[in-house]
């Protein structure tokens, strides 16, 4: 067989390999130095790939070969001539005098290469788009035949050809990857329950609410909701999604407290294969999931200090690296985060940045607690019962006519997701489709501990309320009053006063002094 058919047979072999399905670069790699060793007087044949503003050290093969090779990078502001030729996709031979301008060498610090030997440089380019480089050195002074440097350049443009259909499949499988992990989380969600919406309330704060969720769901504004657990925030954050130009894309959701620290960084901006141990292929976290979309982070006060940083990068600028990557990838995600945790108390405990809160703050919205909307307890209730009759398999579930007016004397410390809790076991209980008081577990009641009391029977009860005329600060100092001796003058925590007037402490001390309130009984804390 001739030297020319040996060629052909070669590159045909080669142009094999490059085509494979799998698009696995090694076995192309392997073949395709080997046979440039074969075939040109070089010590060293090295594929470097472009990485942002570096070239980094893909392949190596020669004599000269070693670890330090392999691990090597290079910035391409200390080579203008290899811009250049990336530039114009045209090869690049070096000689003494090249060495000697200031450049030096591709591997000057690494390879101790005598002065003036020959070295030259293929770019790797598909159409246009450089890739890479070829490079060959020689531990000799000496040049390249023109026959060589253009089988080198065939080589080079079917390698090439291979980096292009290699990087196209791993988009492919990164997108496959994407939308079975979106299917994923569509099949977490689907068995959950979203609270009662806002616009149906009967509650004047949740219909402020629901007008305040309508005003900035329109916007791409980052949005903090805070309220106390079980009130409902993830339903707000999919009714802010529903109502948004995003509706079309999808809704990520991530639990900060629910993910442990060292896991948290990679699933929310995924990682790349080999990082660390278990790591064996790329995975996509959930801000790429999310592009275009919108990004629930649910117990955003939970979340690690230097993930704080790492989140308000990307609200400001859009841009993050994956776990174990050097590129920087940029998305166009619309984040709504949820706490039930007083961030500025973070803040000051120095577990919540400052900076991160504010940027996040932009539009906050506040749940109220169950306790202080008690007028939607009777469609709460409907909604719940018909989501539990369907999950249960029963056609219908009822409340007997008492159990609305017994459950408005209970303090709901878990909100509407107790309430859900109580009625499930109740439904479990009860051996029919009526719910009765006798199927409730109401344990704090039946306990005996201190219940939310009614407001409105509180005022009404005061000492002559009925039918005197009274001005609007006399009907608030009268109510805090009354309510204040109906929880034996405690102010904080569940059952007190300022939990059951839904305001914070702070605000209804502030109130109580300017309406002259007097601590006449000792106040718990």
């Amino acid at each position: 067989m001739t030297q020319t058919e040996d060629l052909t047979k070669d590159l045909q072999r080669m142009m094999h390999l490059a085509a494979d399905e799998a698009h696995d670069l090694e076995p192309f790699l392997n073949f395709g130095l080997d046979w440039i060793l074969r075939l040109a007087p070089v010590d060293l044949v090295t594929v470097l790939l472009l990485e942002s503003d570096h070239l980094v050290v893909r392949a190596a093969k020669g004599p000269l070969a070693d670890e330090r090779v392999r691990r090597h990078a290079v910035s391409l502001r200390r080579f203008p001539s290899i811009r250049e030729a990336l530039n114009t996709c045209g090869p690049r031979v070096f000689d003494e005098h090249d060495h000697a301008d200031g450049e030096g060498d591709l591997f000057d610090g690494v390879l101790d290469l005598p002065h003036g030997h020959a070295c030259m440089v293929i770019p790797l380019c598909f159409g246009t788009q450089p890739q890479g480089i070829i490079a060959f050195d020689r531990a000799q002074c000496g040049g390249y035949d023109r026959q060589t440097i253009n089988l080198l350049e065939i080589f080079a443009q079917i390698l090439a050809m291979a980096l292009y259909q290699a990087e196209q499949s791993r988009l492919l499988h990164q997108l496959v990857q994407q939308a079975q992990e979106r299917e994923r989380l569509l099949a977490e969600d689907s068995g959950r329950d979203d609270w009662l919406r806002p616009q149906a309330s009967q509650s004047p704060k949740m219909r402020m609410m629901a007008h305040r969720i309508e005003q900035v769901a329109a916007t791409p504004t980052p949005v903090l909701i805070r309220g106390e657990t079980g009130t409902g925030k993830e339903g707000v954050a999919t009714l802010i999604h529903e109502l948004s130009e995003r509706r079309k894309q999808p809704l990520v959701k991530i639990n900060c407290a629910a993910i442990p620290e060292n896991l948290l960084e990679s699933e929310m901006f995924g990682v790349v294969r080999g990082a660390f141990t278990g790591a064996v292929k790329d995975r996509p976290g959930r801000f790429r999931m999310a592009n275009g979309g919108t990004l629930f982070l649910d117990e955003i006060g939970e979340m690690p200090l230097p993930l704080q940083a790492k989140l308000l990068r990307v609200l400001q600028e859009g841009t993050f690296e994956p776990v174990g990557g050097d590129r920087t990838l940029k998305v166009d995600v619309r984040v709504v985060a949820a706490t039930n945790l007083d961030l500025l108390q973070a803040i000051e405990a120095k577990t919540f940045r400052e900076d991160l809160y504010y940027r996040l703050n932009v539009f906050p919205l506040e749940l109220p607690p169950l306790r202080s909307r008690l007028e939607d307890l009777p469609s709460l209730c409907e909604t719940l019962l018909r989501r539990l009759a369907k999950r249960l398999g029963k056609s219908r579930l009822y409340l007997a006519e008492d159990v609305v007016a017994h459950l408005r004397h209970y303090p709901w410390p878990g909100n509407i997701r107790e309430l859900g809790n109580v009625l499930e076991r109740a439904a479990i209980l009860a051996q029919g489709q009526v719910l009765t008081r006798d199927h409730l577990d109401l344990a704090a009641v039946r306990e005996g501990a201190p219940v939310a009391p009614d407001p409105t029977a509180a005022v009404a009860s005061a000492p002559d309320f009925v039918g005197a005329a009274l001005s609007l600060e006399e009907v608030q100092r009268r109510h805090i009053i009354a309510v204040l001796e109906q929880v034996d003058g405690k102010i904080y925590g569940a059952g007190g006063a300022a939990e059951v007037l839904a305001l914070k402490p702070s605000t209804l001390q502030s109130r109580m002094k300017k309406l002259g309130i007097e601590r006449k009984v000792q106040y718990s804390g």
